[in-house]
């Protein structure tokens, strides 16, 4: 078992509760960390014996893409979507951050993170 971590991938995004964060945007950090068989892909340095984190970059770069409410939200159709589309992943856990959030004072971001195990 191997763990690939993708970290500090920054977004520009329209996600939030208020309805000016949905027009306005704000920059979002993600982070990933996923448990998968690496046994092959460090024998035969062979790409297709990989998960492939450009894959999974790009995946979570087209649900950055789509607007929700909550950063739970994001996490679960993050979570979602690599679970159906990366079979060999056994666990992911994901942290999406808003940056400086409007909540009425001085806060560098607010975090939310999520973990899933395979079924």
């Amino acid at each position: 078992m191997g763990n690939i971590e993708i970290e500090g991938m920054e977004f520009y995004a329209y996600h939030g509760h208020f309805a000016q964060e949905q027009v306005v945007g704000n920059k979002f950090l993600v982070n990933i960390s996923l448990e998968t068989d690496c046994s092959r892909a460090a024998i035969s340095d062979d790409l297709s014996d990989a998960l492939d984190y450009q894959k999974v970059y790009l995946l979570i770069k087209d649900e950055m893409e789509t607007k929700s409410f909550l950063l739970e939200h994001i996490c679960n159709r993050i979570l979602d979507r690599l679970f159906l589309e990366f079979s060999t992943i056994e666990k992911a856990t994901i942290k999406v951050s808003k940056i400086n959030p409007p909540m009425g004072g001085q806060i560098k971001k607010v975090s939310v993170s999520m973990t899933r195990c395979a079924k």
